[in-house]
């Protein structure tokens, strides 16, 4: 299996540290462009662009990134209760069309009832995941029929539309592909029925197995409208792709990675760790609850209270809200925990690290090379060892290049 690899825009803020100002830098849109640059050049499949009040707007964001990248794709939100589906699906034809085929849907139901309600969406989880489900239906018939140029018609208990329709369709058939990720049994229920790619944080291997067969086996119960009939005129069972969410925390050696996630949380004080679970625990995510049980609250720092499966450090969740898990390693250790995941199934990886800039170059100079990676057609190294702008790395003694590293 060839895999992907994502990295994350930083639009709620980037730092040497976590929990701290120290060491903070400023994002603006320069810095962030710098970040998605790297990520284009340096062949990663995409970026994931995060949403909610701590951020800058997804789609504002990603459009600005649009002119000053190439092959970049944009995993972009869209969150049930703030946007309407029709136009959200008029959103993203267009994002699809300008972009030349690089937009991904993250769809995203939110578990943060503070932000909810500032938002004006006062549901419970169950209600979110009911509206979250009629949200992304209405959205894909919209975007799937603006091929054809039908409408659709939907009354459900949340959501209706009549007469939706697309004018301009968007690019990619039938629509942009849909992530997810959500931990709860309405969650598993809605990716199995509904999305692409389910997501999930980074949790130990043989908890994310669970969540794949789980997913998995109730997708197979859903009818895919896509697949071809058999002779009994009965279309087989649906088929989720799968992916997952991490940080990353890669050295030259196995003792600087360690050292490297210990800088980390060094400016992390209990107060603010104290400050950072109070605001978890009042949300109504499980998953957010799984990461919160992860660090047991964060009583210890050490290396043997976080470390919860090998090279699967919690640190990150101390003080950070979502993901928060990290692989650490050497390149090879890392590699080698990326392929447990990809071995469960798992195509697709999210990744992010502090800072975003310098991490992107770094992971890719140590781990690419140490994967089978679905490349880019564009990015793939022609036959004399030199990369789509050049050679790679400096010549040694005037004469001689260094032989590219394949993947």
């Amino acid at each position: 299996m060839s895999l992907q690899f994502f990295w994350f825009i930083p639009t709620h803020g980037d730092s040497r540290y976590l929990g701290t100002a120290e060491g903070g830098r400023t994002v603006n849109h320069d810095y962030l462009k710098q970040v998605a640059q790297a990520a284009d050049s340096l062949g990663y499949e995409g970026v994931l662009i995060p949403t909610g009040r701590s951020c800058e707007d997804p789609w504002v964001v990603a459009a600005s990134l649009l002119p000053v990248t190439q092959r970049l794709k944009f995993l972009v939100a869209v969150r049930p209760g703030l946007h309407q589906p029709a136009l959200a699906a008029r959103m993203a034809a267009t994002f699809d069309r300008l972009s030349g085929g690089r937009l991904l849907i993250n769809l995203v139901t939110g578990g943060d009832r503070a932000e909810l309600e500032g938002d004006g969406v006062f549901l419970d989880h169950a209600e979110r995941y009911a509206q979250s489900a009629e949200f992304i239906r209405i959205w894909r018939e919209i975007i799937a029929r603006g091929h054809t140029g039908e409408s659709f018609d939907y009354d459900g208990q949340h959501l209706q539309v009549k007469g939706a329709r697309l004018l301009f369709p968007a690019l990619q058939r039938p629509h942009p592909p849909v992530y997810f990720g959500g931990s709860s049994e309405a969650a598993h229920e809605l990716a199995a029925e509904q999305v692409d790619t389910y997501l999930t944080w980074g949790e130990p291997p043989a908890e994310v197995a669970k969540k794949v067969a789980d997913v998995r086996s109730r997708a197979a119960k859903y009818d895919d409208p896509h697949a071809a009939l058999s002779p009994e005129g009965a279309r087989s069972g649906r088929t989720v792709k799968f992916g997952i969410r991490l940080h990353v925390i890669v050295r030259e050696t196995e003792a600087e990675a360690w050292d490297a996630a210990d800088r980390l949380i060094s400016k992390v004080d209990d107060a603010t760790v104290a400050r950072a679970q109070a605001a978890f625990a009042k949300m109504d995510s499980e998953g957010q609850r799984r990461m919160a049980a992860l660090h047991a609250g964060g009583v210890r720092r050490d290396r043997a209270a976080l470390e919860i499966s090998p090279n699967l450090w919690a640190g990150v969740g101390l003080v950070r809200g979502g993901a928060g898990t990290a692989l650490v390693g050497n390149p090879q250790q890392v590699a080698a925990r990326i392929q447990a995941y990809a071995d469960l199934g798992l195509e697709t990886f999210v990744f992010s690290g502090y800072p975003h800039l310098e991490e992107a170059y770094r992971f890719a100079e140590l781990v690419f090379p140490l994967l089978p990676r679905r490349l880019r057609e564009a990015w793939r190294a022609p036959a004399n060892d030199q990369g789509p702008t050049g050679s790679v790395g400096e010549a040694v003694a005037n004469v001689y290049v260094p032989r590219a590293a394949q993947s």
